[in-house]
Formats: C-alpha cells, sequence, structure tokens
C-alpha cells in the first residue's frame, strides 16, 4: 500500500520530472525511479534544489551486475551423504558484451524536510559504462563514485580524482564483476631479491570446489546416543 508520503512524492516527480524519467515503481514502501544515463545531473539536481523534493543527502551508492542474473550454479538440486550437487556442473559463459543493460547504478536519496527516501536506478551498457559524476551535488558521492569505480569498473566522468579506493594500484580488473575470475589475474607477494612486494601472474589452478558432507543417513533421525553411532 502507497503511504501518503510516497503518493505526494510520486505526484510532484510526475508534474516537475515526468518528461525525464523512463519508470517509476514503488516495492516495499519506496520508490524507484529509472532514469536514462545522459538526464542523470539534470534530474539529480532537481531532486536536490527543487523545493517539492529537497533531496539534501545521499546516502550511498551501489552497483548491480545483472550479467549472469536468472543463473543458479549454486542451487542445490540434491543432497547425500555424499555432498551437494550444487556447482557440478556451471552454466554456459555468458557474452559479457552483448548486454545493454548489464550495469545499474543505484543512488540512495534521503529528504529530510519531507522525511522520505528515495532510490535512483540508472542502466549502463557492459561495454566500458560510462556516468556523469554527481559529485559536484553531493560531495559525499566522491568516495562512492571510487568504489564503485574499482569493484565494478564504472567510469564517472569528470570526477575529479578516480583512483582506486580498496584494492591495490598494481591491481587488475574489478572483482565484483560476475565475470570476475575467482583466482584473480595476479598474485602479491613479497620478493627478497628485489626487496619489495610484486606482482605475478596467478599461480592457482581455475577449480570448482564443490562442499561435501560426510555423515551416516541415522544421524538426523537417531534415537542412539551419539558414543553408539557408528563412525562413517
Amino acid at each position: 500500500m502507497s503511504s501518503e508520503k510516497n503518493k505526494v512524492l510520486l505526484e510532484a516527480i510526475n508534474e516537475i520530472l515526468g518528461t525525464e524519467t523512463q519508470q517509476i515503481v514503488e516495492k516495499y514502501g519506496e520508490l524507484t525511479l529509472e532514469i536514462n544515463k545522459d538526464k542523470i545531473v539534470s534530474v539529480m539536481r532537481v531532486l536536490k534544489e527543487a523545493d517539492q523534493f529537497l533531496f539534501t543527502q545521499l546516502t550511498d551508492i551501489s552497483v548491480v551486475d545483472y550479467l549472469t542474473y536468472g543463473q543458479a550454479d549454486w542451487q542445490t538440486q540434491k543432497a547425500s551423504s555424499q555432498g551437494f550437487s550444487r556447482a557440478v556442473t556451471q552454466s554456459e559463459t555468458v557474452d559479457a558484451s552483448a548486454s545493454e543493460r548489464r550495469f545499474a547504478v543505484v543512488y540512495q536519496l534521503l529528504s529530510v524536510t519531507y522525511n522520505v527516501r528515495l532510490r535512483v536506478k540508472v542502466y549502463l551498457e557492459s561495454d566500458l559504462p560510462r556516468l556523469s559524476t554527481v559529485s559536484e551535488i553531493w560531495p559525499v558521492a566522491d568516495w562512492y563514485e571510487r568504489e564503485s569505480f574499482d569493484l565494478f569498473g564504472i567510469l564517472f566522468e569528470d570526477h575529479p580524482d578516480l583512483r582506486r579506493l580498496l584494492t591495490d594500484y598494481g591491481f587488475i580488473g574489478h572483482p565484483f564483476r560476475k565475470d570476475f575470475p575467482l583466482e584473480g589475474y595476479v598474485e602479491v607477494r613479497y620478493d627478497p631479491e628485489k626487496g619489495r612486494v610484486v606482482n605475478e601472474p596467478v599461480s592457482i589452478e581455475p577449480r570448482t570446489l564443490v562442499p561435501r558432507v560426510i555423515r551416516q543417513d541415522d544421524w538426523v533421525h537417531s534415537s542412539k546416543p551419539l558414543s553408539e553411532q557408528t563412525d562413517a
């Protein structure tokens, strides 16, 4: 059920930003506004400065990678004393360059004046995802955008200092992308001959780890004390 605050907010969005929006959805008591990436700066400035909105606080920026959305490699089909069935066979590799809506950059806004929240979502293509920075509107976006660049590879144009934030400067790739290999691309070790830390190609062989359970079937529902039950 839509709250009165969301109804007022929805009316204001339709009246002021009607032609700038692509979709508005309400779930779990919160509105999600989807806009085109080319409108990000103009829409965000209105949401912050217009008297009908006054979203003066940007509380978070997150990124979603939809590359393998809907696939379930780790869904358990069956379990026995020999182990689980998940990830034994993996889905076919998805073509990362084929998706025009692979990444979603999600902004969480808060209006203290009206005590209401708004989620703004922008979809980006897989090949070289670019989006204008909002750090001039909300200075706190500076590090949020650096984190999104570091972990997902989102390029925020006109950002004042778009460097990596969490990984090392010599790190290769973006580790939160769904197509980033579990073992990574490089490994770090200390080289005593050079007297410094060096980056080298990863030496771990790719493999699938399947969790296993060793037990007897009567352990779960057995009325015998553990001391009387035989080991597997």
